[in-house]
């Protein structure tokens, strides 16, 4: 939609398709579909979504979609570069399930979990109760890290980078799948301890075999090292105020009901005084 000509074409037409909805800003028209509730998702990556409809970010979806009245339609894009871009500002969808933060095309919606990176070991390794990644306990334990991320810096910090086993960081989950691998090697012993994302670390270590022992990194934050902990979000259109609200209100009224699927997933959540949260947060008088 490069040229005025197509854009007002477009518009027009989403006008029609959206009963006259007004943007919040600029009284223009926005892009959001009001008959169909139309997600954007990446096919292929538990534990969040695949096109089965089996990850936490599918399950979330539902609830919104029922409470709306509208039918659930994804479109869907690999994960990586170019997905905001292919996707919702396209708009070929109206709604990113989870994004840390916003870019020049994306406006961020209230969190809805906040969440760290997780330390995964054996039952038995004598590692269960380590929360830092700089416990000196991790002294001479072979980590698996996924170079590039974030906790990576804190390996590096701990002195336990030369007997590390790196993973890819980003890639096509629908062909190469990291986490499952480090995973696996904890399970077989290649490596004592995995470092990994939490919302992976909770799903994956509970895949294969008798659970293994997820510890959220609890980590202080240290001066020259990035956080390990990330409020999650949705992302809308920059645009779209409007939708950004009906989304929030959605969070705030199923909050108990979206923490209750994200705990059955295995997500680590964390309060904003680094608090672990283990029962849903229902309204007082709910359940």
């Amino acid at each position: 939609m490069r040229t005025r000509a197509v854009f007002v074409t477009a518009l027009m037409s989403l006008v029609a398709a959206s009963s006259g909805a007004e943007a919040a800003e600029g009284h223009l028209a926005d892009a959001v579909n009001r008959q169909v509730l139309r997600v954007c998702a990446t096919p292929s990556n538990l534990p969040y979504s695949n096109e089965k409809g089996e990850g936490f970010e599918n399950k979330i979806a539902e609830v919104f979609a029922k409470d709306l009245k509208r039918p659930l339609e994804y479109t869907w894009f690999p994960q990586g570069l170019g997905f905001v871009r292919k996707t919702l500002t396209e708009k070929r969808c109206d709604l990113i399930m989870g994004t840390v933060q916003a870019d020049e095309y994306t406006l961020n919606t209230n969190h809805y979990y906040r969440t760290t990176y997780a330390l995964v070991t054996k039952p038995g390794s004598g590692l269960e109760d380590v929360t830092s990644i700089l416990d000196p306990k991790l002294k001479g334990k072979k980590v698996g890290i996924q170079a590039g991320s974030p906790a990576a810096d804190y390996v590096a910090k701990a002195g336990l980078m030369p007997t590390a086993k790196s993973f890819l960081f980003i890639v096509d989950t629908r062909y190469q799948n990291p986490m499952q691998d480090m995973i696996n090697d904890v399970r077989s012993g290649e490596i004592d301890v995995g470092v990994l994302w939490g919302p992976h670390a909770g799903f994956y270590a509970k895949q294969g075999g008798e659970p293994l022992n997820v510890a959220p990194v609890l980590e202080v934050k240290r001066e020259g090292l990035p956080r390990l902990e990330y409020r999650i979000t949705m992302g809308v259109r920059a645009n779209e105020t409007a939708w950004k609200h009906e989304i929030n209100n959605l969070i705030a009224k199923h909050q108990g009901e979206i923490d209750k699927i994200l705990l059955d997933y295995g997500v680590p959540l964390i309060d904003e005084d680094n608090k672990l949260i283990t029962e849903p947060r229902y309204p007082k008088g709910t359940n």
